[in-house]
């Protein structure tokens, strides 16, 4: 007979943030196991992750730095996390997402359910005729600076489940393997790769396109 967990997760949960992770695609992490890999033993990989999740002893592993160049210049660091990582997160992701998204602004595009990047062009072109002019702006590092104390109360704010408030504390200070292979510690910021950029991103972050 199967003991009690410490957290009662749905395992039909795992099958559908696989799912919506192999759709995305996306590279390896530190463990180099790519989604067909993970997907060779899918059953007991996804029961494996549940299990873990369930008792409260799953401990994200470091997240792959990748330096992506910049066009302007210099190179940002795009976190990528293991595929059963992405898939852990997607479970949160799936359970987090409507709790939150009531409060973000119509104008608000980046990270949001049904909505794109091709979307926030669109609304611009139509106001680009109504309008003469646009305030544009943006702020300087701003997902590597977010402060983790913040970021959680926002997240308790929203939600009282206490394995999403656990989890999500834990990806906030996952370290990152860096390209030389040694691990840096984060006390501050999310990594711009994976799914916690999304989870961490509040709906007072967002960017307003131009007033309606």
């Amino acid at each position: 007979m199967e003991k009690t967990k410490s957290f009662d997760i749905s395992k039909q949960l795992f099958v559908q943030a696989f799912k919506l992770v192999k759709a995305n695609a996306g590279a390896a992490g530190v463990d180099k196991e790519s989604l067909e890999d993970f997907e060779i033993n899918l059953k007991d990989n996804l029961y494996k992750l549940w299990n873990r999740m369930s008792s409260g002893s799953y401990f994200p592993p470091p997240v792959k730095a990748v330096p992506i160049p910049k066009k302007s210049g210099g190179e940002r660091i795009l976190g990528v996390p293991t595929v059963a990582d992405r898939i852990a997160q997607m479970v949160i992701k799936l359970l987090f997402e409507p709790a939150a998204e009531q409060y973000f602004l119509s104008d608000s595009y980046g990270y949001r359910a049904n909505k794109s990047a091709l979307d926030a062009v669109g609304i611009t072109r139509q106001r680009c005729w109504r309008y003469d002019w646009l305030v544009e702006y943006d702020i300087r590092g701003l997902f590597d600076n977010l402060d983790h104390s913040l970021l959680m109360k926002a997240v308790k704010r929203h939600t009282k489940n206490k394995w999403i408030i656990l989890y999500i504390s834990r990806w906030l200070t996952a370290p990152m393997q860096m390209p030389d292979g040694s691990l840096k510690a984060r006390t501050k910021g999310v990594p711009q790769g994976g799914l916690c950029k999304a989870l961490h991103n509040p709906p007072y972050a967002k960017k307003v396109v131009m007033p309606s």
